[in-house]
């Protein structure tokens, strides 16, 4: 069923992989009960501990559970891809970039549903978010924390749990670029003075519940934030 491996630095990774694939498959079916760890270690070729270190990775990523006095089972949930990007690669301004094309649309349908959704104590939050970031500035900081904190107040009020999910993934690999275009910033006037007034555009539209102004004022200043954090890096080179 399952073909010998040899001995290797990631050898449980490699036995893990050959697990999901087989699930993958439908070799290994959703609620189906896995073999023992003695069975698979003598089909891999593995030791049993290869085996225990395979199965918790999988444990881990919500592919296998185990039941008390039963053994190790597939979930129903496995099979399905969580979304992922790969660390090393999200390191590139070329990347950022294409992350921040992602974002944009997200920004802006969150920015429209946050002017058609919001509640007074939402709208609250947006402003005392908005304000946070020139305070965090004015004290000498960066301004990244609030700057995150301001973008999740706007989803929020979208009232849709799944896209603050998914703006807060990809926000985690933002957190450099927002902090070189902070600096980039801190040298132009015109940025900072740009950076504000989009972010004003923003929650004035989404006071007055223009979706459409909204949605506008959102795909504004991502594009901007995409061009600012390119001239910003040829800035540098120079």
């Amino acid at each position: 069923m399952f073909e010998r491996l040899d001995a290797a630095p990631s050898l449980s990774d490699r036995v893990a992989q050959t697990l999901m694939d087989k699930i993958d498959a439908g070799e290994l079916r959703r609620g189906e009960r896995m073999p023992s760890e003695t069975v698979l270690g003598q089909e891999f070729g593995v030791s049993r501990t290869v085996i225990r270190e395979a199965i918790s990775r999988l444990r881990h990523e919500g592919v296998v559970e185990a039941r008390q006095g039963s053994g190790v089972y597939v979930t129903q949930q496995a099979g399905l891809k969580p979304l992922r990007i790969d660390a090393a690669q999200a390191g590139s301004i070329d990347a950022v970039l294409h992350i921040i094309e992602l974002r944009r649309a997200l920004e802006a349908e969150g920015a429209a549903l946050a002017a058609q959704r919001r509640t007074d104590a939402e709208m609250i939050e947006i402003d005392a978010a908005l304000d946070s970031i020139d305070a965090a500035v004015a004290a000498g900081g960066d301004g990244v924390t609030e700057d995150l904190r301001f973008h999740h107040a706007i989803a929020a009020a979208s009232g849709n749990p799944f896209l603050v999910q998914a703006l807060g993934f990809f926000s985690q690999y933002l957190e450099e670029a927002i902090g070189v275009t902070r600096s980039n910033e801190a040298r132009r006037e015109d940025f900072a003075r740009q950076v504000r007034d989009e972010h004003r555009a923003m929650v004035e539209a989404i006071r007055h519940r223009d979706a459409l102004a909204a949605r506008n004022a959102a795909q504004t200043h991502m594009f901007n934030a995409a061009r600012r954090l390119a001239e910003g890096r040829d800035t540098v080179q120079d």
